[in-house]
């Protein structure tokens, strides 16, 4: 599925597969630098590692298994072509990449629903349609100044809420589930998903909408 380069400075070099294990043991964000270097191996780990639970959460949005995977398969061909913008000390990589797959599935759901509406229009109205803004891209979307003011919100979080946050919203799992994941008191995990929704419409206001 993606292209693999050989570096010589590789930490895994004088192993011989696709399967060598030395991927498998390192950290998410030494596999993101590796990935920003070509490194085809690398990025088929992260793949490995996170596709199902972003698969998860693209159904989830979508409702669709064939647009949740092209979703999956979009974001993670923008984590090979931008895995240098990925900054470790600002949000994980699992977190990262959930956030690119949530916006991909939300850009696709609203393309869809603008395509329903054009093609009810037209079906009234054999008239050009205008005043329709154009969706932004996704591009522009992670690069501008809100995409780094919801970074920033969430690093500011502590980690026990923000942990909920990516499982009930990011991940598409239930606050229930979320408890058992967790193995703390359904009644904490609502306690921290207020607690932490407070904090970010605080910090973000109306912005919240566009992250959650």
């Amino acid at each position: 599925m993606f292209a693999t380069t050989t570096l010589a400075t590789h930490p895994c070099s004088d192993l011989q597969g696709l399967d060598s294990p030395c991927y498998r043991e390192l950290e998410p964000p030494a596999l993101a630098a590796l990935i920003a270097r070509g490194d085809g191996e690398a990025l088929a780990e992260t793949y490995r590692r996170f596709s199902s639970s972003l698969l998860g959460l693209a159904l989830k949005v979508l409702g669709d298994r064939q647009d949740a995977e092209e979703t999956v398969q979009e974001a993670f061909l923008y984590l090979w072509r931008r895995a240098g913008s990925y900054r470790p000390e600002r949000a994980s990589l699992s977190t990262w990449l959930t956030l690119i797959t949530r916006s991909r599935a939300v850009d696709r759901l609203r393309s869809r629903h603008r395509r329903g509406q054009t093609e009810t229009k037209m079906e009234t109205d054999l008239g050009p349609i205008e005043g329709e803004e154009p969706p932004k891209s996704f591009d522009r979307l992670l690069d501008d100044e809100r995409s780094r003011r919801v970074t920033d919100a969430l690093r500011e979080l502590p980690a026990a809420q923000r942990e909920v946050l990516e499982l009930c919203y990011w991940r598409g799992l239930t606050q229930r589930e979320a408890s058992e994941r967790l193995g703390i008191p359904l009644g904490t995990v609502k306690t921290r998903t207020l607690l932490a929704m407070k904090k970010l419409r605080e910090a973000l206001g109306s912005e919240v909408g566009a992250l959650l």
